[in-house]
């Protein structure tokens, strides 16, 4: 009999749902505040990082899994850890492509109503329970991010990081949206964008859209090498972290 699927209590996901009672937004901070110092144990040391954002349902056989995959090793080749949300598609490819070449590779899943199990390539996983949460941490270890093809969750992430660079929220790490065909369309309209002055047409270069895998790996490592030095953090474990 094959196991029970797991479903998570539907009450978790109305949390944004208007007022509740004040005991439960009492612990719905305690909660979140729970998962926030679980994150921060987990990842403190795994390094400076490059995220890899893209669709969880790309196989093994698609060109943009391949391609996510030697994205993953191109990174361990700068010497960064590999970052993804930890589930499948494009997210297990990088991750393999790190992991099969010597570099780190850390996953951040999240819990679903449909689980959404971690790739077998990630060699430090955690998973969360709120999207916020996990997205805030999948951003807060990273010194670049690759956009893969992707769906809803990926346009989501990529807006929100895109968004953190342009208000300098973040400082101005490299962004590559990876698939010419596939985000042509975005580019051009936000060229239609800036034509309305919504944005700036200098926010425009704050992304670099390319097929070239050798184009994005050398855009982030000579805009880091340029401007930023990556310093290893001292081992004061006091939140109890695990090297």
């Amino acid at each position: 009999m094959a196991p029970k699927e797991k479903i998570i209590p539907s009450k978790e996901h109305v949390y944004l749902d208007g007022p509740r009672s004040r005991s439960y937004e009492f612990f719905f901070a305690i909660r979140v505040f729970r998962q926030l110092i679980k994150g921060f144990r987990t990842l403190h040391f795994v390094g400076p990082c490059v995220t890899v954002f893209g669709s969880a349902r790309f196989t093994e056989d698609h060109p943009y899994y391949i391609a996510a995959r030697e994205m993953g090793k191109q990174i361990a080749g700068l010497g960064f850890t590999t970052m993804t949300g930890g589930g499948p598609g494009i997210m297990e490819a990088a991750n393999r492509g790190a992991f099969e070449n010597g570099g780190a590779s850390v996953g951040c899943n999240i819990q679903l109503p449909f689980e959404q199990k971690p790739n077998p390539y990630v060699q430090t996983s955690i998973t969360f329970q709120y999207f916020f949460i996990r997205k805030a941490l999948l951003e807060k270890y990273s010194y670049a991010f690759i956009i893969m093809p992707g769906g809803f969750g990926t346009m989501d992430e990529f807006f929100e990081t895109l968004t953190l660079v342009q208000t300098k929220t973040f400082i101005q790490f490299p962004i590559v949206l990876f698939g010419k065909s596939f985000y042509q369309p975005l580019m051009d309209y936000m060229q239609f964008m800036a034509d309305q002055k919504t944005i700036s047409q200098e926010d425009l270069s704050l992304v670099l859209l390319t097929d070239n895998i050798e184009e994005a790996t050398e855009h982030i490592r000579k805009y880091i090498t340029a401007n930023y030095k990556v310093k290893p953090r001292k081992p004061l474990w006091w939140l109890f972290e695990k090297r």
